[in-house]
């Protein structure tokens, strides 16, 4: 089971850092670009979604980490006692 809990880190994990990225490029884009948007406040939401996603994606990443960790350390604690009792 803490292999499922480190694949689903490691996934979101990826999908948190390229959605944060993808925020933080589309603000550097149109900071940058000298046409003047007329619809600003639908590129602010698109902005707002993806880095907010972004940080979603990377806070369930450190909930599986956790989990994971805990898991394991769990199982270590269970063999420990199982060499204890022998």
């Amino acid at each position: 089971m803490a292999s499922n809990h480190r694949k689903k880190f490691i996934t979101n994990l990826i999908i948190g850092f390229v959605l944060v990225t993808g925020g933080l490029f589309v603000i550097a884009y149109t900071a940058s670009s000298k046409t003047q948007l007329d619809e600003w406040y639908l590129v602010a939401f698109g902005i707002i979604i993806l880095i907010n996603g972004g940080l979603l994606f990377l806070g369930s990443a450190l909930v599986h980490k956790v989990k994971s960790d805990l898991i394991r350390r769990q199982k270590q604690k269970d063999q420990s006692k199982k060499y204890e009792f022998e």
